[in-house]
């Protein structure tokens, strides 16, 4: 699709960076993407491979083994990947959220140990929020780490975690005191301890290539050095600084969808014939995708401002809450328009827009849903 806006984030390193972000995706993603639904994760390797270019952990500080980047970095990966269509690679997550809690909570040791190896590809990351009977409400979790001597002894299960089945660490959002915000800690617990398993991989009706998981703790001992923070009891506010970024992740990969999507659709109406003439010469078709258009153009331009804000770090959470709901909300609805214009052939799964609208349903529901960030945004008012 021709146009001449350009997001006010980048610049020329970045530009360079997609470069090697979409030769990446094109490379090691899209040729693979079956196979990665077929087995409900992606290789293990791919993991290495992205380390390798340095596309792994690019906004942690190159004293850590990151990229030495911004957010802006973490972005550009981001939209190749919607641009390909790809939900299974974690790799979001692996870098913009799980390396970050290490980056600002984690002690020099933890950071020292654990970020290098995830910018590598060696480790990989996932956060465990969520418990069958806790979705968004944080604050009233089950799984309990109770302080014994130099440990912590977890018990409890998370349920619909990214990267689940291949992270060789987790941190685990885990009750070690009263009731409340006040009780919640966030723990280090490594891949391989005792009394840790992982259940199996969801069946999901959209993202089957990502491995999301559940997990048991039954009497999972971690010593009491590999709490996350200074002390007990500061978990929910650190889930609460940190959970802003999940959003804006979540935002821009909404964004890119919906302009992957359009791209998509005005190509395939083109080349499709109805009546002896071309899907894009009737006017419906061409009002829709105007549409479709603009309102990806309000999605950039509110998302690109997002971005900038949090670069700069003057991003609330009132406004990334907004960007959060709306942007999914509106990916599902244009992408829902794009899919329509395909007529029977978008709801084939070999066509990527079918694909498309399954995997950005879920956009609306994680990273707290989007009822909560309306009522996140309504408490500011």
């Amino acid at each position: 699709m021709t146009t001449t806006y350009r997001s006010s984030w980048l610049d020329e390193d970045l530009d360079s960076l997609r470069e090697l972000a979409r030769s990446f995706c094109e490379k090691e993603l899209e040729p693979r993407m079956e196979r990665f639904i077929e087995q409900h994760h992606v290789d293990r390797d791919l993991w290495s491979r992205a380390g390798s270019l340095g596309l792994l952990c690019m906004s942690i500080p190159e004293e850590y083994g990151g990229g030495g980047g911004t957010f802006a970095h973490e972005a550009v990966l981001i939209e190749e990947q919607a641009r390909i269509g790809d939900s299974s690679w974690g790799a979001p997550l692996h870098s913009g959220i799980v390396a970050h809690y290490l980056l600002a909570y984690g002690t020099e040791g933890q950071k020292r140990h654990w970020l290098p190896r995830m910018a590598s590809g060696e480790v990989v990351g996932a956060i465990a929020m969520t418990e069958p009977g806790t979705g968004s409400d944080l604050q009233n979790v089950k799984t309990r780490a109770v302080r014994e001597g130099d440990e912590y002894v977890l018990d409890g299960s998370k349920t619909f975690i990214t990267n689940g089945s291949q992270a060789d660490l987790i941190i685990v959002v885990a009750k070690t005191g009263g009731d409340g915000a006040a009780g919640i800690s966030l723990i280090l617990v490594e891949g391989d301890r005792p009394g840790f398993r992982r259940g199996r991989v969801l069946d999901k009706i959209g993202q089957r290539g990502q491995d999301t998981s559940e997990l048991f703790f039954d009497a999972v001992r971690v010593p009491v050095t590999n709490l996350l923070g200074e002390s007990e009891g500061q978990g929910f506010v650190q889930l609460m600084q940190q959970l802003p970024q999940e959003r804006l992740i979540l935002a821009v990969g909404s964004t890119a969808a919906v302009e992957s999507a359009l791209t998509r659709t005005v190509a395939y109406t083109k080349q499709r014939q109805a009546f002896g003439k071309p899907l894009f010469s009737f006017q419906n078709t061409r009002f829709t995708l105007a549409e479709v258009a603009t309102e990806a153009r309000i999605m950039r331009v509110f998302t690109d401002d997002c971005v900038a804000r949090h670069i700069r770090g003057e991003l609330d959470i009132a406004t990334v809450a907004m960007a959060k709901w709306w942007t999914s909300d509106r990916a599902m609805a244009n992408i829902d328009e794009c899919l329509q214009l395909h007529g029977g052939y978008g709801y084939m799964t070999e066509y990527p827009i079918a694909r498309m609208w399954v995997d950005n349903r879920v956009q609306k529901i994680y990273a707290g849903t989007n009822e909560i960030m309306k009522e996140i945004i309504a408490r500011t008012l």
